[in-house]
């Protein structure tokens, strides 16, 4: 990619020359002198490079995880920043869990201090009797099993032999027979045979019981419970359907059709409380073995003294500590959505105080125009132009004649070496949308870095320098006299802005040929 200076005026207005010859004498010598009209123009300077137009940028933002909406800082057309943040969520619950992540942290630190400072006599005490209430809570705990085990047989005994037995004849036998009519047979041949099981079930539960309150291991008891009442559930669910499709004749009335309904209903009730209660009590079952473990090994560890793997064992629960305070920070910045790219936002869904799903489409964000000019401008020009620069930019596709307006919006702090050359990346953004604009169109962009408006100008050679200062000859009544001059903005056109030392009007000489 190359670079030039170009010769523009914004303001369609230069110092125009004017070559006049004349001749005047000194004696027998004669010179000619050309000058110009020192005249009030617009000087620009602008730096010339050659970029490529591609396709805006798109980005669709979603949160990670769900959550309620706190607070919401865009709607649809504003313009934000990288960075900005977008749409929040709640965070009282994380923030909360934060603090006492980080008060564990503070707690395992001091246990790792205690340690290395050794154990004392009061820690061991107190390790025993944790250890003790460990085993008191356990044997808690196993009663419980226990009795919740016989008191889901007991109800499952009710919900079969005196809840459903009334309206079966023959319950307990190899043929039990549903005493009113059922119009789909299927459903009847379900009950009857469903009776049979439950019938098997409650004997064969009732045996294995015995024994119940001398075993170790009730995972085998837990197990079989909840097989069992299963069984009766499924059983009850076929009842409830037949109770409930009845009809009443003169053999059944209705009061008897409702008492029925009502006493499969408690059973119902009944066998699905003790389900839940069934692993209610095995899960706290689990949990005091487990903590009657750990308060085992803690006294182990006490009576044995500071040793180094006690003191690695307590740094891992430090590090531990340390990785749950980290990982509810980043909880905590996964609620709050945050502009990945600078552009406008053309899609936002948020609420206060609306539910959103995780992975739900929130916000839509694009650059503020469809497409964007990627450049690449020298080291030698890159001072000339900063982010905001305005320029002016012709698509190869459409020639010279045709300009459309855009300004830079970024440039890359770090350089790339092309041919090299240290060059720096540069994005300019259209000002306007415009339908003839299609990726990949060489543009020729002109950037616009300076500007003095209304101000003298001359040519810039009609300018030189003598023992330090800046001095241009002006012709007086056919005299030549040097002024010295302040000069401000050089244009990019060869003309050069007068602040000081001539005035609009005055002939300014640019050429003498003796």
């Amino acid at each position: 990619m190359s670079t030039k200076k170009v010769l523009v005026y914004t303001a369609g207005v230069s110092a125009i020359i004017i070559l006049i010859g004349f001749s005047f004498f000194r004696g027998e010598k004669q010179s000619d002198i050309e000058f110009v009209i020192a005249e009030r123009a617009d000087i620009v300077f602008e730096v010339s490079v050659t970029g490529r137009v591609v396709p805006i940028q798109s980005v669709e933002l979603a949160f990670e995880k769900g959550g309620k909406v706190a607070a919401v800082f865009v709607d649809v057309g504003d313009i934000v920043n990288k960075g900005a943040i977008l749409v929040q969520l709640e965070q009282g619950e994380i923030v909360a869990e934060m603090m006492q992540a980080e008060a564990n942290v503070k707690i395992q630190q001091a246990n790792l201090d205690d340690l290395r400072r050794g154990s004392r006599e009061e820690e061991i005490l107190v390790e025993e009797a944790k250890v003790l209430n460990a085993e008191v809570s356990l044997g808690e705990s196993r009663t419980n099993v226990v009795d919740t085990i016989q008191d889901a047989l007991t109800k499952s005994d009710d919900a079969i032999r005196n809840k459903v037995d009334q309206f079966i004849s023959n319950p307990s036998g190899i043929n039990p027979e549903i005493n009113f009519f059922i119009v789909s047979q299927q459903l009847k041949l379900d009950i009857e045979k469903g009776r049979m099981n439950a019938e098997s079930a409650l004997v064969s539960w009732q045996a294995s019981l015995i024994d119940l309150a001398e075993v170790g291991d009730l995972s085998f008891y837990t197990g079989e419970a909840k097989s069992n009442l299963n069984i009766i559930k499924f059983f009850l669910n076929d009842v409830a359907l037949a109770v409930n499709a009845a009809q009443s004749t003169t053999e059944l009335t209705q009061t008897t059709i409702d008492a029925y309904k009502v006493d499969v209903s408690s059973a119902r009730t009944n066998i699905n409380g003790a389900i839940s209660s069934i692993s209610t009590a095995g899960e706290k079952f689990k949990k005091a073995e487990s903590a009657l473990f750990l308060s085992k090994q803690e006294l182990i560890l006490a009576v044995a003294g500071t040793v180094e793997d006690k003191i690695v064992a307590q740094k891992a629960k430090v590090e531990e500590a340390e990785a749950n305070v980290l990982r509810y920070s980043v909880q905590l910045s996964k609620t709050v959505m945050r502009a990945p790219i600078s552009g406008v936002v053309t899609l936002q869904n948020a609420k206060v105080g609306e539910i959103i799903t995780a992975n739900e489409k929130i916000v839509v964000l694009i650059s503020e125009s469809q497409f964007e000019i990627k450049a690449q401008i020298p080291e030698a020009d890159i001072a000339q132009v900063q982010v905001d620069d305005e320029a002016r930019v012709t698509l190869d596709a459409y020639g010279a004649d045709v300009s459309f307006e855009v300004f830079i919006s970024d440039i890359d702090p770090a350089e790339n070496i092309i041919d090299g050359l240290a060059t720096y990346g540069t994005t300019l953004q259209f000002l306007k949308e415009d339908e003839r604009i299609k990726s990949g169109m060489t543009a020729n962009i002109n950037i616009e870095s300076g500007v003095r408006k209304n101000v003298v100008a001359i040519p810039s050679r009609a300018v030189i320098r003598k023992e330090g200062k800046k001095i241009v000859r002006i012709l007086v009544d056919g005299e030549i006299e040097e002024v010295e001059v302040e000069v401000g903005l050089r244009g990019s056109d060869g003309n050069i802005e007068i602040i000081r030392g001539i005035n609009e009007g005055d002939k300014v000489v640019i050429f003498i040929n003796d």
